[in-house]
């Protein structure tokens, strides 16, 4: 081996083993490298400007704290600016929360917000392929598929890659319990306030009867139903909106075992149906809840693009 290749390979698992143990890296001033372009993953392609190493900003909820201080931009997927990075690593703080892999934070960061390198270090494809396993039934919840642009595929077997702790094992042993996963929320208000953004519509209302529909779980609401969020709900479709829990027929949701109490519930429209995201019950008891509605009157989600396809 070449002496600047092993010092590559040294500065790479370095910096590897720095990001998946979580410890701080030192800050970088400005990285720029006129001839980088991501061939190894989708294909490539040339950027109005060479990648620049950044501060990973606070309000990237994503990988903010993740262990290492500055990122790479454009990223791993070709977001071009933070304001982009934002708008997509948003959408994916609820599924962080449901801890359904333990690697999923670092697998999103290292391609949302790339470590500084002197070339860019993908995730291992068995890293992808374990989060995804791990996920993917979380995900089928709230309707989403697994996105192309994360197709394991695309990620490297056998050169650099990025891992997790005990990288040998490949279990999907996770924190992901039987329960609906609209159902498994806690009673925190960041927890509401990020389901609320990353929901596409949210109402304060009453249940008038559950039934179960194939696989799913059909929620026949009552007639008055407030909005909190519109959203892409209009007026008209409250009359009529009947929500679905997404496979959600036999799996268990404490907040549909007693249906005499008002409901916080937020959800998104596919094609057939609109699905309910998280379920809350309306308790004002709560001073979680109560502190919940307070941040509402002011509080301001990111606008985020459709992640998932």
């Amino acid at each position: 081996m070449k002496p600047a290749a092993s010092l590559h390979l040294w500065k790479a698992t370095t910096v590897l083993a720095l990001m998946v143990n979580l410890v701080p890296l030192s800050p970088a001033t400005e990285y720029e490298y006129p001839g980088w372009k991501p061939d190894s993953f989708g294909g490539g392609r040339a950027y109005d400007k060479p990648p620049q190493c950044v501060a990973i900003p606070d309000d990237l909820r994503l990988c903010h704290g993740v262990g290492y201080n500055q990122m790479l931009l454009p990223n791993l997927l070709e977001h071009e600016t933070m304001a982009e990075v934002r708008q997509q690593a948003g959408s994916w703080v609820p599924l962080v929360h449901k801890a359904c892999h333990p690697g999923t934070r670092i697998f999103l960061c290292s391609l949302f917000a790339p470590v500084c390198m002197d070339q860019p270090i993908y995730p291992c494809r068995w890293l992808c392929e374990s989060v995804r396993q791990g996920c993917e039934p979380i995900m089928e919840a709230y309707g989403f598929p697994w996105p192309e642009m994360l197709a394991c595929d695309k990620f490297p077997q056998n050169d650099v890659c990025i891992s997790t702790p005990n990288n040998t094992e490949t279990s999907t042993e996770s924190g992901y319990s039987p329960v609906c996963p609209p159902c498994d929320n806690e009673m925190k208000t960041d927890a509401i306030l990020e389901h609320m953004c990353a929901s596409e519509f949210a109402i304060k209302t009453k249940i008038k009867e559950v039934k179960r529909d194939n696989a799913d779980r059909k929620v026949i609401l009552q007639k008055k139903k407030k909005a909190v969020k519109l959203g892409s709900l209009k007026k008209k479709d409250l009359k009529t909106l009947t929500l679905y829990l997404k496979n959600g027929a036999d799996c268990p949701c404490s907040q549909l075992d007693n249906l005499s109490s008002a409901y916080l519930i937020m959800g998104r429209k596919t094609d057939r149906q609109y699905l309910i995201t998280s379920i809350h019950k309306w308790d004002k008891s709560n001073k979680e809840f109560k502190k919940t509605l307070k941040k509402l009157q002011s509080h301001k989600c990111p606008t985020y693009e459709k992640v998932f396809k």
